[in-house]
């Protein structure tokens, strides 16, 4: 197992021979940021799947472990075992239970959070929100407003218990409950009274309108010069969350907007937005915004993008760079009947399903910005490269490829070759391991190949591949090999650069030869030549240098004489 949101591994050199020398800062640390929920493997280092097979954990160490725990952390409940690996090894798994309800801290009164597989502080300014996001105060099961459950709007009410029992996402055992235990069920209905959460689903509009923050929504439309062309709300509060999603989809006719793609006498409409993009960006910002905040939900169409932004920040633990892995729940009751009602995947693999769509169609992955008071999610209308979307649709025509696998093999057809480094930084992974998960079987299938080693494997895709399903690309210098790089740079230098007079930069060489060579790869081509000799450079090694081609003196190799010829002899001889 990875370690991540809820896993971490520790080795046994935290624990030293004489209890009151661990490290009690530390182990409170992790407990502390694992309080949502987590699991902690003592007898692993980092890169370690299995411990050593002759590992055995002392009895006495998981006890002392967990009453420890209990005189360093505050509101932090754990279990502790001795698990055997299949190696035979022993671990001491530290499980840490939920603190839904209580924050959870350092007896020094220091707090601490997940963010990936990294336990980090929390400051000062963070605290409410971390307040904020704990089960303690839950908005959608509050009955402020004292509404009766009577008291409802009648078609909204028939429409969703059809709804409910249409579903295939919904148990034979809810479907068949009453009205009343289908509405108690949702959470909709508490006390005989409706909560927040049935006054926003099948309210009154009066009602809905009186909520703290019931949701609205505006889309503006802007031309080339930023200025306003169009623009539509909803924002009286007769609709709820899902006929919002309906009315905006509806009710935008630039949603119908697509471009062609012609492959041979036959064109494909490709939509400027796809329905399922827009749909799963709405249904995010409707059921993880924080309902403690006020705001509009803002949809910005520009002549280049699709901007949606929404009130609130990230819950914490939750980033932009780690959004795609993280999944933290804010308005768990809002977004279970999301997924029952088929507006949103389960918890964690909507932007899976973003960036599949995306990439399918060619386009870039979606872009999330966090700014003062809001979350920005940017979506961009071109299409990177046309021919990714035949390649990527007989890949899944030909081979049964899981939604990650495509994902990896649209952004290695985007991008023409990523090495193992460019996967971290993407999608946010954090070793080798992780990368080679996501790949799955793309390069047992032979729909990608692979060079190089640890962090420097690069990856693209299969030409041999690409012949037999017959896309017509573009041809690219960005998977040059290096023996015809270097061939290629002396020619150009050969032309350009014939002497340290007329040397030419690095930038200057690039633009020459194809801007679409990676930069740190042109620059390792060049030091192999100057290190061989081939071509000199003027100046430091550095974004200041000049090359130039090196042109190495004819070498005449002198006469020799044999001493029995007489050196008269030499000089009248003719052929010399």
């Amino acid at each position: 197992m990875d370690e991540g949101q809820t896993y971490d591994k520790k080795s046994l050199l935290t624990f030293a021979s004489d209890p009151t020398r661990w490290d009690w800062k530390k182990i409170a640390k992790h407990c502390v940021a694992n309080a949502n929920g987590g699991l902690l493997d003592f007898g692993l280092e980092d890169d370690q799947s299995e411990p050593p097979p002759e590992q055995r954990i002392p009895l006495e160490l998981s006890e002392k472990l967990r009453k420890g725990i209990g005189h360093q952390c505050v509101n932090v409940a754990v279990t502790s075992s001795i698990r055997i690996c299949p190696n035979g090894g022993e671990v001491l798994a530290l499980r840490v239970l939920p603190s839904r309800q209580t924050l959870a801290a350092t007896t020094e009164g220091r707090y601490f959070i997940r963010v990936s597989d990294q336990s980090k502080p929390v400051m000062p300014d963070e605290l409410p929100r971390l307040f904020a996001d704990k089960d303690a105060y839950v908005w959608e099961a509050q009955t402020t407003r004292r509404i009766p459950s009577v008291n409802v709007d009648d078609e909204k009410l028939v429409r969703f218990l059809d709804a409910i029992r249409s579903s295939d996402r919904v148990s034979a055992f809810v479907k068949e409950k009453s009205e009343a235990e289908i509405l108690d069920y949702y959470f909709l209905t508490r006390d005989s009274y409706l909560t927040n959460l049935g006054i926003l689903w099948i309210g009154r509009r009066v009602d809905r309108a009186l909520l703290l923050h019931a949701p609205a929504i505006q889309f503006i439309k802007y031309d080339e010069r930023g200025e306003k062309v169009a623009k539509r709300e909803w924002s009286d509060f007769t609709l709820n969350p899902l006929e919002l999603i309906e009315a905006v989809w509806n009710e935008v006719p630039d949603w119908r907007e697509f471009t062609e793609l012609r492959d041979g006498l036959l064109a494909e409409p490709v939509p400027h937005y796809d329905e399922a993009v827009l749909r799963e960006l709405l249904a995010n910002a409707l059921a993880h915004r924080p309902y403690t905040t006020r705001g509009d939900i803002f949809i910005c169409l520009y002549p280049d993008r699709l901007e949606i932004k929404n009130p609130g920040l990230l819950p914490l633990g939750v980033t932009p760079a780690n959004i795609l892995h993280t999944s933290v729940q804010r308005n768990r009751y809002l977004a279970q009947l999301f997924y029952a009602l088929h507006l949103m995947e389960r918890e964690g693999s909507g932007y899976d399903r973003l960036y599949d769509v995306l990439l399918s169609r060619g386009r870039p992955v979606p872009l999330v910005r966090e700014e003062n008071d809001s979350v920005t999610v940017c979506v961009e209308r071109r299409i990177i490269k046309p021919e990714i979307v035949s390649l990527l649709t007989a890949a899944s025509q030909q081979f049964n490829i899981r939604p990650r696998e495509r994902i990896c093999l649209g952004l290695i057809a985007q991008h023409g070759l990523l090495k193992a480094s460019d996967f971290n930084r993407i999608l946010d992974l954090s070793d080798d391991t992780r990368v080679r998960s996501w790949l799955g079987s793309l390069l047992d299938k032979g729909l990608i190949l692979s060079r190089g080693r640890t962090r420097g494997t690069e990856y693209l895709v299969n030409p041999d591949w690409l012949r037999n399903v017959q896309t017509k690309g573009v041809t690219t210098l960005k998977k040059i090999e290096p023996h015809r790089l270097r061939h290629l740079i002396l020619e150009d230098l050969q032309t350009y650069s014939p002497s340290p007079k007329t040397a030419s930069s690095r930038s200057e060489i690039r633009h020459r030869i194809g801007l679409e060579i990676p930069l740190h790869t042109l620059f390792r081509a060049l030091r192999g030549l100057c290190n061989e000799g081939s071509v000199g450079n003027t100046g430091k090694s550095g974004l200041g240098s000049r090359y130039f081609i090196v042109t190495k003196p004819c070498q005449i190799k002198p006469l020799q004489l044999d001493k029995s010829y007489p050196l008269k002899a030499v000089l009248t001889d003719k052929r010399l």
